[in-house]
């Protein structure tokens, strides 16, 4: 009897571990639980083009929306799970989409802490900023640029005034999750200095906590130990 128990013990934590390896391989997500604190923590990796409700190419590496929500609402819904890290590294992607994530993470009531790796460019500036603290490592960079739209365009005042209205929608979230003021942002934004031939700004490490964007520069540890820190807060009552 007692070979046996080992043996279910043993294919239980087997079969644990396949479904951890599975969600990392299919959604760039896991759970860190193996730490002195015993707190859990759910990782979020946001890598690539953020897709929306079109399908990128076999060859694109994407973070697809319709993946992360439902993961989000579970980890809202899971007394077990204490934070949540975001680790970043994308060129941008679907608005609507990214927005949908980044609104959705904003109202995560564990706490959560981002971290940017090599970019977070366009639509992923909103969701760096949508944790409750926020990293980037020396190198990182971070793109801010006006909205642009694929495919046919109708030149008619109705078309501005939508591309004005997306804008907003950007400007306002980040503004009111950052430390950087609308207005400021928006001089980012339509900046015709930096690049050539286009309008916006690229703004490396120290430069995105400069702004307002980003809270601290630092890298995985510093993450992590902020996270832990604010998860014991949270469970003191403070």
């Amino acid at each position: 009897m007692k070979d046996d128990k080992n043996l279910d013990e043993k294919k239980t934590e087997k079969d644990i571990e396949e479904k951890e390896d599975e969600k990392l391989e299919e959604y760039g997500q896991m759970t860190l639980e193996d730490n002195g604190k015993k707190q859990k923590i759910h990782l979020l990796s946001i890598i690539g083009e953020i897709e929306g409700h079109e399908n990128l190419s076999g060859n694109s590496k994407a973070t697809k929306y319709e993946h992360i929500l439902p993961q989000l609402a579970a980890l809202e819904d899971d007394n077990e799970t204490d934070g949540m890290l975001v680790i970043l590294n994308t060129s941008g992607g679907d608005v609507d989409a990214g927005l949908a994530i980044a609104e959705m993470i904003a109202s995560l009531s564990k706490p959560t802490v981002s971290l940017v790796l090599g970019g977070s460019h366009s639509i992923g500036v909103p969701l760096a900023v949508s944790t409750d603290y926020s990293f980037i490592v020396p190198t990182g960079t971070m793109m801010v640029h006006p909205v642009r739209m694929t495919g046919m365009v109708i030149g008619a005042s109705q078309t501005y005034e939508y591309f004005e209205m997306i804008q907003d929608r950007i400007l306002s979230f980040v503004s009111n999750h950052a430390k950087i003021a609308y207005d400021q942002l928006k001089r980012l934004m339509l900046n015709t200095e930096m690049l050539t031939r286009d309008l916006g700004t690229v703004l490396v490490g120290e430069e995105t906590v400069k702004e307002g964007l980003i809270d601290e520069v630092g890298g995985i540890k510093e993450a992590l130990e902020k996270l832990h820190h604010m998860i014991d807060l949270q469970k003191n009552g403070r």
